[in-house]
């Protein structure tokens, strides 16, 4: 019997693409769902970020104990999916432009955190940073203030999660950084070499790119990879399944 179970989740992890990340307390374990979507494990905790594609994606998961999510736009905020995942004991996280769009009694509760801000969530501290596009216009599709980035501390890990940001000072200001979620999709986002030039400087422990379907399909990772590679190699970078059906 316990063979079968080491079987069986090898296998499931091995269809989910996921990830260990050691921690003074335990591994985080990172689970890649769709496009910016994943899952986070740390210590009995399970963090669903930007749920999107359908509950049906989530299934062999645990309920959510916090749900982030970083703008309001449908492969980030996405309604139809949240209706479908049981939330009753989810915190749902998110900047109030997101807040003021979720219908009430859709969770445990909601949570507003803006640019700037820290809140310790369940045990865990959340900070919410700017994520916005370059440069700064009143038609962006991602001004600055309405979504965010979050960095989520794990035991002694800092987690880093863009959202859909350019290459902004923010985030090339980043320290300490030890797992970074980085976007990179025409035109929404940045391109590959936008996205490494600014991971070179901030300097990640790892990263994985992640968000990285745009109009003209899927980024080349492998060359972002490649890039960040020559550019800083002591950045790991590691690619995971974001796109199961491509």
């Amino acid at each position: 019997m316990k063979n079968l179970l080491i079987l069986f989740f090898f296998l499931t992890s091995a269809a989910f693409g996921q990830d260990l990340i050691p921690t003074s307390k335990g591994d985080i374990k990172i689970t890649p769902i769709l496009h910016g979507t994943l899952v986070l494990e740390y210590e009995g905790k399970t963090i669903y970020v930007d749920p999107y594609g359908g509950a049906s994606l989530f299934s062999g998961q645990k309920s959510p104990d916090i749900v982030l999510i970083t703008d309001i736009h449908g492969d980030h905020h996405n309604q139809e999916t949240l209706d479908g995942l049981d939330l009753k004991n989810a915190i749902i996280v998110a900047p109030k432009a997101v807040a003021e769009k979720l219908p009430s009694g859709s969770s445990k509760s909601i949570q507003v955190i803006n640019n700037g801000e820290t809140e310790t969530i369940s045990g865990i501290n959340i900070s919410a940073i700017p994520m916005y596009n370059l440069p700064e216009t009143d038609d962006s599709r991602h001004p600055k203030g309405r979504g965010n980035g979050y960095i989520v501390q794990l035991g002694n890990k800092k987690v880093y999660l863009s959202g859909d940001t350019e290459d902004i000072p923010e985030m090339r200001s980043l320290k300490g950084i030890d797992v970074a979620f980085v976007c990179m999709n025409l035109p929404y986002t940045m391109d590959i070499n936008q996205a490494a030039d600014a991971v070179s400087e901030f300097k990640p422990a790892i990263v994985y790119p992640y968000h990285y379907r745009g109009t003209e399909g899927l980024a080349d990772v492998e060359e972002f990879k490649s890039i960040v590679n020559s550019k800083a190699p002591e950045v790991e970078v590691r690619l995971g399944n974001w796109y199961p059906q491509n």
